[in-house]
């Protein structure tokens, strides 16, 4: 069964559908420019002020950023990024793809099938969303496994033994392979610490790059896959996904780019997300709003996705039988079947 859909000229004039069609190669280019700039000024922060308070500083920044990439990625795989084909696709593999240890073909062929069966049974992302709502004490063990590395952990080891494949491979077989899957990543990542290292400060790789990926990057992805379609109606869809409001604080730690309009991103995956807030004003103008699947925070997603009583918590158990496997694509190729704990 796949989703339903809206038809665009029901949902905006052709005069508004001009509008928030538009792509710029400038503004595309300009948005992944600032991922990087922030992520290099978050590392020269925390090199000129060298303590506890701007290391976390740097390491939130950055791992907010680092999702900035994986959306600025998402909407390469759209072609949405930049007017320019070539270039949407150069900016999406080279600077925000390889990068994230993730491939934009690979996501887009994945991330499509979850457009067309959007809260369907054959929606990929379905496993991320059907065990809500759960208890607080299963929260709260989720975001430990995030904040200390676990979950990234778990899932880039999976990635890395996925690329250099069986053990009874032959070794020019397992590298052709490693250099099939992540051998651009690989480049892009030893350019990254080439760059800290001439700047003086190698190890910064590890501790302002590495670190914040496998720590507050997991979490805020946690985070923003609750705050999409958890708890969403199946039937509808203006309530397919959630938009959630977001401050000026919450874009520069969780929600960077737009994110967090979700509900037209789905009404219209072909709106850039720099577009995206005049898409809502349309349709609030036009007067879908009171439609929408909307929440004031990500503070009130987290408190209604948690709402399952602890009296119900089943530590260590799988909350439902869809989690027993990891979504591959996710991130591009290289997910393995696992569990995810309760």
């Amino acid at each position: 069964m796949t989703a339903k859909t809206v038809g665009a000229g029901e949902l905006l004039s052709p005069q508004q559908l001009a509008v928030v069609r538009e792509r710029s190669d400038l503004r595309g280019t300009w948005l992944v420019v600032h991922a990087w700039g922030v992520i290099f000024l978050s590392m020269a922060m925390f090199a000129w002020f060298p303590n506890p308070l701007t290391f976390i500083a740097a390491v939130v920044l950055i791992g907010g950023r680092q999702l900035g990439l994986a959306i600025l990625m998402h909407d390469g795989a759209h072609g949405i990024l930049t007017k320019n084909q070539k270039l949407n696709m150069f900016l999406s593999q080279w600077f925000c793809a390889y990068p994230m240890l993730a491939e934009t073909g690979a996501y887009r062929r994945y991330h499509l099938k979850h457009h067309a069966n959007t809260q369907q049974q054959e929606d990929p992302d379905l496993i991320l969303s059907a065990p809500f709502p759960i208890t607080k004490k299963s929260f709260r063990r989720k975001v430990i496994r995030d904040l200390t590395g676990q979950t990234g952990y778990q899932q880039r080891k999976a990635q890395f033994l996925n690329a250099i494949g069986p053990s009874d491979w032959p070794l020019s077989q397992r590298l052709a392979n490693f250099n099939k899957k992540l051998g651009k990543s690989a480049l892009t990542n030893a350019a990254l610490f080439a760059i800290l290292w001439a700047a003086g400060h190698p190890w910064y790789f590890v501790t302002l790059w590495v670190l914040p990926l496998l720590t507050w990057h997991q979490f805020i992805t946690r985070v923003r896959n609750i705050a999409e379609h958890a708890m969403v109606d199946d039937d509808d869809p203006f309530r397919y996904a959630r938009t959630t409001r977001a401050g000026l604080f919450m874009r520069a730690v969780l929600a960077p780019y737009w994110v967090n309009y979700h509900v037209e991103h789905h009404l219209m995956m072909w709106v850039p997300c720099y577009n995206l807030p005049r898409a809502q004003a349309y349709l609030f103008a036009n007067g879908f709003g009171e439609r929408m699947e909307i929440k004031d925070s990500y503070f009130d997603v987290i408190r209604m996705a948690t709402s399952r009583p602890d009296s119900d918590d089943r530590p260590g158990e799988l909350k439902h039988n869809a989690r027993r496997r990891r979504v591959e694509g996710s991130m591009g190729e290289g997910f393995e079947p696992s569990q995810d704990a309760a």
